[in-house]
């Protein structure tokens, strides 16, 4: 099976990316990549943030959303798009959806950020709620593909999806052409497999970090492992990053190529909550702020470079804000 996906990997490169602003950018503006004093007295480095939350769904899913809804031809969307979600990619697909006037059905597990529902539903999609969790979400839309004929997105499995994301690295490299490592975190995978794709074009030498937690370290152990691994649960603070198994194409992608990945505890999370606050000022959800936590707990190994930490969204809950806080 993992043949087709290193076929698809070759989709992913540097001239879809820059194809791909030409689309993003008619939609959004680029993000900071911000300087921080503070973060970098923190770390022992210059440490620069990546202001992917500030887009206008609070995430960086967004840039992939709008690119692959340019690419679909009206044929294929006929009958809606379907997506299994625990946020981020629900929002951006909604987003977009609205904008290329395609209906969008989100389904997402029991018991997900409340405040994130009504955010899909108020873009405008139709909400399911079904499972215990991200994979039990997936397995539906599976189900519900055959019954109702939707375009069921897989969003770590659409070349179009990561070259959208992938002009995140662009920009990255842009604004610092001399950075040393990109931490950035691993839930699906999509973003940090189109970052490696995009960064490693230009600089090969820039090491790539993942972050996931320890609790659900999907992709690490598939990486370990040498195959892509279904965890048995996938629990974490970190909503974003609760996926039991890694999606195919970016673990083509990152498997031989990726520098590092870092686990962080559940307590280890919640303290890059209140880092992002105390040191940029910027509100991050759990999954937003494990890149930020990742660096401080590797500071040493970072001393004196150029550093940029993705933070990919602040779609936080009040409830896991309180908690955090």
């Amino acid at each position: 099976m993992l043949k087709k996906y290193e076929a698809l990997s070759e989709k992913v490169n540097l001239t879809g990316a820059f194809m791909a602003r030409g689309v993003v950018y008619k939609y959004l503006n680029r993000t900071n990549l911000t300087h921080y004093a503070e973060l970098s007295r923190l770390l022992g480095c210059q440490a620069f943030v990546k202001h992917e939350n500030h887009h206008p769904t609070g995430s960086f899913k967004i840039r992939g959303a709008l690119n692959f809804f340019h690419h679909m031809s009206k044929e294929e969307l006929d009958a809606g798009i379907l997506v299994a979600t625990r946020g981020n990619h629900g929002l951006a697909m909604a987003w977009a959806g609205q904008w290329f006037h395609v209906p969008c059905t989100v389904v997402v597990p029991e018991g997900n950020n409340p405040e994130i529902n009504r955010t899909i539903e108020g873009y405008g999609a139709e909400l399911i709620v079904h499972g215990a969790d991200f994979y039990d979400a997936q397995t539906y839309c599976e189900e519900l593909v055959d019954s109702a004929g939707y375009y069921y997105v897989q969003q770590g499995n659409e070349p179009e999806i990561l070259n959208g994301l992938a002009t995140m690295g662009l920009e990255i490299i842009e604004d610092l052409p001399d950075v040393d490592v990109v931490i950035c975190p691993i839930g699906g995978g999509a973003g940090c497999a189109s970052l490696l794709k995009t960064v490693r074009a230009i600089r090969p030498d820039v090491q790539i970090i993942g972050v996931e937690p320890a609790n659900v370290p999907s992709f690490y152990e598939a990486w370990k492992q040498g195959e892509i691994v279904t965890l048995d649960e996938a629990h974490t603070v970190a909503d974003g990053l609760a996926a039991r198994s890694v999606f195919h194409l970016p673990y083509v992608i990152l498997r031989d190529k990726i520098s590092d990945v870092i686990l962080l505890t559940e307590e280890e999370i919640l303290e890059g909550v209140r880092m992002a606050l105390a040191a940029t000022h910027n509100l991050a959800e759990p999954a937003g702020a494990v890149s930020l936590m990742a660096a401080y707990k590797i500071r040493e190994r970072l001393a004196g470079k150029k550093v940029v930490m993705v933070l990919s969204g602040c779609n936080i809950s009040m409830e896991t804000l309180k908690t955090a806080l």
